[in-house]
């Protein structure tokens, strides 16, 4: 847990805005780990299945949160503050469709080879390469905007 633990939680925090949501789905990962006791070949299968996981169900999180979404009139005030502004990166890859964010956040924040991000997402290597370039593009596009 502690090995993986920020690893996950940021992997998590590129498909939601907020932190406490992304805590709570990487603890979920480690609660099916526990619970579930998959068979791994080797740690790097273990890892894989952990990224797979936490990408799934920080998803279904995202989705779940936007059905339950409500207008700004009747929402709550939350107390405790504000939380601090992601930055303008980080919120146009967050505001990438998954199949494209999870590529460019395993490559670029986590180091990943298009090689490895293949193997992680059980993906052609092809389409990871054609993933990260129209994220590429994509994120391009969303930064020009928000200089515009």
């Amino acid at each position: 847990m502690a090995a993986y633990s920020p690893m996950l939680l940021r992997i998590a925090m590129t498909r939601l805005s907020s932190p406490a949501d992304a805590e709570d789905v990487v603890q979920e990962v480690f609660l099916k780990l526990l619970t579930t006791r998959p068979h791994f070949r080797d740690l790097e299968h273990e890892k894989a299945w952990l990224i797979r996981t936490t990408l799934h169900r920080a998803c279904d999180v995202a989705r779940a949160a936007e059905r339950r979404n409500l207008p700004l009139e009747t929402a709550e005030v939350l107390p405790g503050g504000e939380l601090p502004e992601p930055s303008p990166i980080l919120s146009a890859v967050q505001a990438l469709p998954a199949k494209y964010s999870a590529v460019i956040h395993l490559y670029y924040y986590e180091g990943y080879s298009i090689k490895e991000i293949s193997k992680l997402l059980q993906i052609p290597l092809p389409t990871v390469g054609t993933r990260l370039s129209r994220g590429r593009e994509r994120l391009r596009q969303l930064l020009k905007e928000d200089v515009e």
